[in-house]
């Protein structure tokens, strides 16, 4: 006997989603399902903002925080790269308005039920497994489930060739005068100073003339303090914006590991593992959060249609194996990074540029990709990934700064 079909653990953008897309499919009888959310504190996710891009009139554009039809990049001496996504548009989505909408729908399906509780393990059992814990009210919990679904970030990275970190620290700010083009969102701009192996970047998401968020990111091998991102911002805002005063309303600061490492979808028979901790985050960019939604949708069809969760991959295999040339290539320093991704955007056309940062071109297009980029380096550290072992990583496959 089971205490519910379906338990997910973890409430942040993956166990949401999946939760959803087993609630919002048409036409099909809906599980039950008991969602584990951590109680308030250091285990439940922080306030976050997410990027990805889809044709306009996605199911979440209702609550989206901004939208975007034309990118630019800045190469390290300002010149400006600038393209329309058409007919696809670059979208921000803050996590407490997914949240509220998610839960609209979560709220109106009787066959959830909601939990929290600090999860400590996910067992096996025959035909199922077993969530144990401590409820928010210092109870022993222990919920046999048919299929668990687990979200929890890994307790240490599996082994990797290549591990950079993308750290961040992003600024809400309002100007005291207009000096943002809300058409406009600037995806990279490299005129920041360039760390030895890896790159740095500020990119701007303006909501009108005056708001924006403004956020500096930086792929290397160590983070930096609070000071360090301050003074890297401070710097870009007075420098390249202009503004001498500015409002900072919020901000918003985390580290990504960026990884080759091959992360396991299950960890049982019937325990498989969603989001992060399932290889959703995109090692050559961070960028989750429509992996996330691939992922959500494929394992609630496989439910829908064949009655039992499977785990499939978040990225192509092709995908994977680009992006540890990728990596690699940048964290020995053969390739500029900044130089790079300028010379990407300058020659790729835009739209097959972001299909193939989600993954979605043809081998073709990503040979003619792959034309623009240093291919002397690149050759040369495809073969050394030839003979190169994956070694143990530290560190969690997401940490919060």
């Amino acid at each position: 006997m089971h205490d519910t079909e379906i338990a997910i653990v973890g409430a942040g953008a993956a166990g949401l989603s999946l939760a959803y897309r087993l609630c919002a499919a048409t036409g099909h009888d809906i599980p039950a399902i008991t969602l584990i959310d951590a109680p308030r504190g250091p285990l439940r996710p922080p306030e976050r903002t997410w990027c990805f891009w889809e044709r306009p009139g996605g199911e979440f554009d209702a609550v989206t925080s901004g939208g975007w039809d034309t990118l630019r990049v800045r190469g390290t001496d300002g010149t400006p790269v600038t393209g329309s996504a058409a007919p696809l548009r670059y979208k921000m989505l803050r996590s407490p308005a997914f949240e509220s909408f998610v839960n609209r729908r979560l709220d109106a399906t009787p066959q959830v039920r909601r939990l929290t509780a600090t999860v400590h393990d996910v067992c096996d059992l025959p035909h199922g497994a077993l969530v144990r814990g401590t409820t928010a009210q210092g109870q022993p919990l222990a919920l046999r489930a048919r299929w668990v679904c687990d979200s929890r970030p890994l307790p240490r990275l599996p082994p990797a060739r290549t591990t950079l970190l993308q750290h961040f620290r992003g600024w809400f700010l309002r100007a005291d005068r207009p000096v943002f083009d809300p058409r406009v969102a600037d995806l990279m701009d490299f005129r920041t100073v360039q760390p030895g192996h890896g790159l740095s970047f500020c990119y701007v998401l303006p909501s009108s003339p005056y708001e924006a968020l403004v956020e500096y990111t930086e792929f290397s091998a160590t983070v930096l303090d609070h000071a360090g991102y301050d003074r890297a911002l401070r710097t870009y805002v007075n420098e390249q914006l202009g503004l001498e005063h500015v409002e900072v309303r919020r901000t918003e600061q985390g580290v990504i590991p960026m990884t080759d490492a091959r992360f396991p979808r299950r960890a049982g028979p019937s325990v498989l593992r969603v989001g992060t901790a399932g290889g959703a985050t995109r090692p050559s960019t961070g960028y989750t959060f429509a992996a996330i939604q691939r992922q959500a949708g494929a394992i609630a069809a496989a439910w829908h249609e064949q009655g039992k969760l499977l785990a499939p991959p978040a990225h192509s295999r092709r995908s994977l194996a680009m992006d540890a040339v990728l990596l690699r290539a940048l964290g020995t320093g053969r390739v500029d990074g900044a130089d790079f991704f300028t010379r990407l955007f300058g020659h790729v056309p835009l739209e097959r540029l972001l299909r193939f940062l989600d993954g979605a071109t043809r081998w073709d297009e990503d040979l003619r990709i792959g034309l623009h980029t240093p291919v002397a380096p690149m050759l040369r550290t495809t073969a050394e990934l030839l003979w190169l072992r994956r070694r143990p990583s530290r560190g969690t496959a997401q940490r919060k700064a």
